[in-house]
């Protein structure tokens, strides 16, 4: 491997977390994906690969049958690597502006109805704290379409409960305000005032500050999301629903029904903290099928 390489990797990662706010789990996939491409160089500079030597990255990546979709951020992250070195002139181009991306298939989200929802949630046992606690968290996944792990970096500095408001922090860090309904915040200020201190075993928790995680684990610390998917998986294999869910999957049902009951696209863009439109307006397409569906079976003529 190329030392300077190393080092240009080294100072990118740096850049990505402090300057651009990348999450942890991004940074990491974007700088092994760069480590990736700077063992295949050897001992060639990556300061002076031009854009056929990045055709031929990903002539030699393709052999390995990646999805699409792994493709793709790949040649993203080529993409943000190279305009960091152009930035600090390390490079007279970004000769990884041009890569196209592979056609990916377009599928719809996959989502919940409100009645497969509303079964999750009941067979959730709250006879414990932490099953408490449990049923508290999907019941704002649910209520608010926040990312699970959003839901998980919650302090209690980000609780608006007076107005049915939570301070989140999304992607890249950014800030904003989602609304909690009536039942999802019943929920979560019983948590609170009952359960959460019973929930770590033989490990006491303090009084909390502006700073203390909202949702703890059995030693008092941060809850993390993989006992979120734990507790989903559970649940779903007890009542034998046949789908696959995941936090997400309530997100996604968060999303559709907003939109099948009216909701302004601007609106579900702003609750779900979407940067582009677009990446709400798959939603519509979602909502048009069922509109399609009632059509057919209540029109005579259908």
């Amino acid at each position: 491997m190329n030392i300077n390489s190393k080092q240009d990797l080294e100072d990118f990662k740096s850049y990505i977390i402090a300057e651009k706010n990348f999450s942890e789990h991004t940074a990491k996939a974007y700088c092994s994906d760069i480590l990736s491409f700077i063992v295949w160089l050897d001992e060639d500079s990556c300061e002076n690969a031009d854009f056929q030597k990045m055709k031929d990255y990903i002539h030699f990546i393709q052999k390995f049958n990646y999805k699409k979709t792994t493709i793709s951020r790949k040649i993203a992250s080529l993409r943000t690597f190279y305009k960091y070195l152009y930035r600090e002139n390390k490079t007279n181009s970004n000769p990884a502006m041009n890569l196209n991306n592979p056609k990916r298939p377009k599928s719809l989200p996959k989502f919940l109805t409100p009645d497969e929802v509303e079964q999750i949630l009941n067979n959730i046992k709250i006879d414990t704290p932490s099953g408490y606690r449990n049923r508290t968290i999907l019941e704002l996944l649910w209520a608010t379409g926040m990312r699970i792990s959003e839901l998980s970096g919650l302090n209690f500095g980000d609780l608006n409960l007076e107005q049915n408001e939570i301070r989140v922090f999304g992607k890249g860090a950014k800030e904003r305000i989602i609304l909690v309904s009536d039942r999802a915040k019943n929920f979560l200020e019983r948590y609170i005032e009952t359960a959460r201190a019973l929930i770590p075993k033989g490990f006491p928790v303090g009084e909390p500050d502006e700073t203390s995680p909202v949702f703890i684990n059995n030693t008092g610390y941060r809850l993390q999301t993989k006992t979120v998917r734990n507790v989903i998986n559970e649940t779903v294999e007890k009542i034998h629903l046949p789908k696959h869910v995941t936090p997400h999957v309530f997100r996604h049902s968060f999303a559709t029904h907003l939109i099948e009951n009216g909701a302004d696209l601007r609106v579900v863009q702003e609750l779900l903290g979407h940067a582009s439109i677009s990446n709400t307006q798959i939603y519509t397409h979602i909502s048009t099928r069922h509109m399609k569906e009632v059509y057919n079976e209540t029109h005579p003529r259908a």
